[in-house]
């Protein structure tokens, strides 16, 4: 049994608008004796009479009727597919969610979402900031598809990938004595009240080991709970720090200054998702962007990507 290909359909229907061979050709921009050639093989192939020929005019055959009507459905529904997949290639009518630690969330997360809204105008995306034990709720619920986290989630239901690995650094209000240095260290900071967070956190447990490993304990005049807490009070002079440089890494932060640490310290971003979940493209596609971000913003300090 003989089939019509979707080219067979589309050169039939711009015959049947055009009218004649050359008028098809136009609306298809191809050359004229294609058109004709498809014409005659497919009646040919078909057994059937789909035109008749009134004086250099192709008309629909009487006994083709039927068939140029589903035709006009086929063409119909054709449209309607290219505009879906033209909208999904927009991300209209789809929403990605998505959740981040707030430490990740304050520049780079922008950064990132701003070039998934280039590649896809469309798309609805709402962005959740969440704490760490917040996180397996949120996957296993299927409320969002991934969490970007600066801690792996140790749990069999989901599954942690690092992303990229940064430095943690010293930082300072603009006026500080430390500021003048190029170079700050634990030594230096621990003589001066200290902001920080709660050392049995996860984050905070990365931010002290930087000084328990120089034999010192941080000693915390103030705690914040996200590293914005932390950079806004020392912002307004109110202590010194130690943050990851994903929380610090827009290129101007007034009333701030920020100095690479003596001691290596590293902390690694972190995506998070319910193990066995199929993510969308357009997940696929945001993760690849905080990849890259997270690794340039590394970069910029020196951090070599190809290390681990």
């Amino acid at each position: 049994m003989k089939e019509l290909t979707l080219r067979q359909v589309e050169v039939i229907r711009a015959l049947m608008i055009a009218g004649t061979i050359q008028g098809a050709a136009n609306l298809l921009h191809v050359s004229a004796p294609g058109i004709s050639r498809l014409i005659k093989h497919t009646e040919d192939t078909l057994g059937l009479r789909l035109f008749e020929r009134r004086a250099g005019i192709f008309v629909p055959a009487a006994e083709a009727h039927a068939v140029f009507e589903m035709l006009h459905q086929v063409h119909h529904q054709m449209a309607n597919l290219n505009s879906a997949l033209n909208s999904l290639r927009k991300g209209q009518d789809f929403q990605l969610a998505f959740a981040s630690a707030p430490s990740i969330a304050q520049f780079i997360a922008a950064r990132a979402i701003r070039s998934v809204r280039q590649r896809f105008p469309d798309l609805m995306i709402d962005l959740n900031i969440l704490k760490i034990e917040e996180t397996l709720d949120y996957l296993l619920l299927e409320r969002g598809e991934f969490v970007m986290m600066s801690s792996p989630v140790d749990n069999p239901a989901v599954e942690s990938t690092a992303l990229a690995r940064g430095r943690l650094v010293a930082i300072v209000p603009e006026g500080h004595p430390l500021a003048a240095q190029a170079v700050v260290s634990v030594h230096d900071l621990i003589r001066f009240p200290c902001v920080g967070v709660d050392p049995d956190d996860p984050y905070g447990r990365v931010l002290a080991q930087v000084f328990r490993d120089e034999g010192l304990e941080p000693r915390h005049t103030m705690r914040g709970r996200f590293a914005q807490t932390v950079v806004s009070l020392v912002r307004h002079g109110l202590g010194v720090a130690v943050i990851d440089e994903f929380s610090v890494a827009e290129v101007y932060l007034p009333g701030l200054v920020r100095r690479p640490l003596k001691e290596p310290a590293h902390l690694h971003a972190w995506v998070v998702q319910k193990r066995g979940r199929q993510l969308s493209s357009f997940a696929e596609y945001t993760i690849e962007r905080f990849r890259k971000e997270l690794t340039e913003a590394a970069s910029r300090d020196g951090w070599d990507p190809a290390r681990t």
